[in-house]
């Protein structure tokens, strides 16, 4: 296992399932962890401070160092706090694990404006705030002539990357995420600080309907743990991990894929403006059984029909 004795990390939202098992991981692994966890329901509604604790409580229990954090990730001011929390606690940060998130689902024709922007805080804004105030940290650090070796791990989702129908707020913030990944990524580097981010895939508070009736294996292993995510992390907040960085990394079970970013694709040179009819002759004879994400064309032309004969 890499050695980070002496590292600071903050997790957020692991007072269960993923989140849990990234702190346990890199307790373990000898650094000292802010638990951050507001307690809230699936849909982001109450807040308790049993799960946050209990984790901390697991980690002392253990040997290791840990502190309870209760602090709204998607609220601006209480990210800064949470980042003083860790640097007055112990002293420094070096890694900061964004993985607190919320599910309200919905077809987007039935979608609510309220369940698009709380997901949209708790996920995207709920990134984006600590890693700002961590980021000014570690900038400081740097222009003041420490020698920073920062760790940033993002949650994305293959929702995020894939797509999934009825997660059209859930999957633009986890797409947002992925994409704040490769920019902070480039921002950073020059500070001594890498941003990765994971895809997973796992048997969760939030996943119950995706993987709820899938068999929980008696003896051996069992892909959906989510303990499975967190030997990744652990590798990524390595100091000999210092050149990987701006990559989303899809898991399910024991397997790591290691994304593509979106490449230019299919190409249709011209060196003019293009006649909208000559383009669409073009799009035609390109692709004569039409274009579409896998699994769509089957449903788009099913749909068509259902449309021709309702006329």
């Amino acid at each position: 296992m890499p050695n980070l004795d002496g590292k600071v990390a903050i997790v957020t939202g692991a007072g269960r399932g993923i989140g849990r098992e990234h702190a346990l991981a890199l307790a373990a692994a000898g650094a000292s962890i802010v638990v951050n966890d507001l307690g809230g329901s699936v849909a982001g509604e109450g807040s308790d401070a049993t799960p946050a604790q209990t984790v901390v409580n697991e980690i002392v229990a253990a040997g290791g160092r840990a502190v309870a954090n209760y602090d709204d990730v998607s609220e601006f001011a209480a990210a800064e706090h949470l980042i003083e929390r860790a640097v007055e606690r112990y002293g420094r940060l070096d890694i900061l694990v964004n993985n607190a998130g919320i599910l309200r689902d919905r077809m987007l024709v039935n979608m609510s404006e309220d369940e698009w922007d709380a997901v949209i805080s708790v996920h995207l804004k709920g990134h984006f705030a600590p890693l700002r105030h961590a980021a000014a940290y570690w900038r400081e650090r740097s222009k003041g002539g420490d020698e920073v070796r920062g760790r940033v791990i993002n949650t994305s989702s293959p929702s995020g990357v894939f797509g999934n129908v009825g997660q059209a707020n859930y999957g633009a913030a986890k797409a947002g995420i992925a994409a704040l990944t490769v920019i902070a990524a480039q921002e950073l580097g020059r500070y001594g600080v890498t941003v990765n981010c994971l895809a997973p895939n796992a048997r969760t508070r939030m996943t119950e309907m995706t993987f709820g009736g899938l068999e929980v294996p008696e003896e051996g292993f069992d892909p959906l743990d989510p303990g499975n995510m967190s030997p990744l992390v652990v590798a990524l907040c390595a100091d000999e991990a210092q050149d990987i960085t701006g990559q989303v990394f899809f898991v399910w079970g024991g397997s790591v894929n290691v994304l593509i970013p979106w490449e230019a694709g299919e190409l249709f040179p011209s060196d003019a403006k293009w006649d909208a009819d000559e383009l669409l002759a073009q799009l035609r004879e390109r692709f004569p059984e039409g274009a579409a994400p896998a699994g769509m064309m089957a449903m788009m032309q099913k749909a068509g029909g259902q449309s021709l004969r309702a006329r």
